[in-house]
């Protein structure tokens, strides 16, 4: 599924997701992850694989630093 189809509501679910999956993925318990979530997330390239694995991208990065409190 392309960005462009996403709901602003499934957006804003996966924003408010995205620190735990960074959480899940740091912790290399990736497997936790629904297979909707990363497919979401890596439509929206905040998450991709590289070399096998699952991890944030900058975009991801920076999303989740913008949700830390100030």
């Amino acid at each position: 599924m392309t960005p462009a189809f996403l709901s602003l509501s499934r957006r804003e679910a996966l924003r408010a997701d995205l620190p735990h999956v960074a959480d899940l993925l740091h912790r290399r318990r990736a497997g936790e992850i629904d297979e909707a979530v990363i497919d979401d997330m890596v439509s929206l390239a905040w998450l991709e694989w590289l070399g096998g694995s699952l991890q944030l991208t900058t975009v991801g990065t920076n999303i989740c630093r913008q949700q830390q409190p100030k």
